[in-house]
């Protein structure tokens, strides 16, 4: 099947503007980052330049020459622009300029030619290819930090469309896409490069949409399951993450921060955050990765400690106290009253005849007792204070 070079370039310009016309229409909503926009403005830049590119012998060259590679290259130059402001890595407007003119200038210095089209394909290529790759680091680096899967996808769209274009300036350094004008040599091979391209250029546009979707879910979920102040799960992530820790042994620690009302009403709701944040960070110093930190309510945390003994609780949780003592040391001055922590411990299964509000409940009595006889410290459940 013989495809005609100048109608893929057409439809190319097509698809391009199209897609920049739908992301600038949403972009304009005022939903969306500036990476929306950026990203706009490349399709749309890549669709004049194609459109330019399809007048190739028609318009004058500086326009289908100088002007359209111009464009593509500035164009692709802001899909870089585009991607590190959705990581929240902005680039410098002189950083902009730089990467996206100074690539764009042997259009107008060196490559005026019509004849010189081979060589113009070879370095364009090969800037977008660096471009490319530049997005798909960027992408890879999401995918690790923001647990995005969607990233995934997009670093490997652009390794793959990088990897073409290395090609394509391969194959136009070999002599491999014919020489001299564009339109009369090599048009098979690239029609069907052009072909592979268009159709990754729409793939692109889709998966930058799945990751400000999966993104936004993220963000959801996370208000939803982690209390706004100390960035530890409320009860409701508490609930969410305890469902798969069935059928383990864990360890329970409810911690109540001591005078905390007292401190409140006599120092200030301020001084009362820092001390709550001070507990989240003395609590995370100290605990393993996979152990749940969660805000129970008000002054009150709860620490699930999987695959744990009650001993080894019971030594996690005077670490917690002697970490968060450390934390609070600095406050002594600002704080009329010193905090401290008393805490209760308990063990459990978490099965059908061992649930969460049981476990919790033991938990709760350990701490009850601990706050009788005096708070600031530690206690852990017996079957005797049960029986108490």
């Amino acid at each position: 099947m013989a495809f005609d070079l100048r109608t893929v370039y057409a439809m190319t310009a097509l698809a391009c503007v199209i897609m920049g016309a739908v992301q600038l229409a949403a972009y304009s909503t005022g939903r969306f980052g500036r990476w929306l926009g950026w990203w706009s403005a490349n399709n749309i830049l890549l669709g004049l330049a194609s459109c330019l590119i399809v007048l190739r012998e028609i318009a004058p060259d500086f326009l289908s020459i100088s002007v359209g590679n111009t464009l593509t290259i500035i164009g692709s130059a802001f899909l870089v622009v585009a991607i590190r402001e959705f990581a929240g890595r902005r680039i410098s407007p002189w950083a902009v300029f730089l990467i996206a003119g100074v690539p764009s200038l042997p259009y107008f210095l060196i490559f005026t030619e019509p004849s010189q089209s081979m060589p113009r394909i070879v370095f364009a290529s090969a800037v977008c290819a660096l471009f490319d790759m530049a997005v798909a680091w960027e992408a890879r680096r999401m995918a690790r930090d923001e647990k995005l899967y969607s990233a995934e996808l997009a670093s490997g769209l652009f390794a793959l469309t990088a990897t073409l274009y290395g090609a394509r300036a391969m194959m136009g350094w070999w002599g491999s896409l014919g020489g001299g004008p564009l339109f009369h040599n090599g048009d098979q091979m690239h029609a069907a490069l052009g072909l592979v391209a268009m159709l990754l250029l729409t793939l692109r546009c889709m998966v930058i949409m799945m990751m400000a979707t999966e993104r936004t879910q993220l963000q959801l979920e996370n208000a939803a399951y982690h209390d706004p102040l100390t960035g530890v799960l409320n009860r409701a992530g508490m609930s969410r993450a305890f469902s798969g820790l069935t059928q383990r042994p864990l360890a329970v620690l409810v911690v109540d921060i001591d005078n905390f009302k007292q401190l409140n009403d006599s120092c200030g709701h301020a001084m009362g955050d820092d001390v709550l944040k001070a507990f989240a960070t003395a609590a995370h110093s100290a605990v393993q990765a996979g152990d749940l930190i969660a805000r129970h309510g008000g002054d009150e945390f709860v620490v699930v400690l999987p695959d744990r003994t009650l001993h080894d609780a019971a030594g996690l949780a005077q670490n917690i106290r002697s970490a968060f003592s450390a934390a609070t040391d600095g406050m002594a001055q600002a704080c009329c009253v010193r905090p401290t922590l008393s805490i209760g411990v308990a063990t459990g299964q978490m099965d059908e005849a061992d649930t969460l509000h049981a476990i919790l409940h033991r938990a709760d009595q350990a701490l009850y007792r601990r706050k009788r006889e005096g708070r600031d410290g530690v206690d852990v459940f017996s079957e005797e204070l049960q029986a108490a």
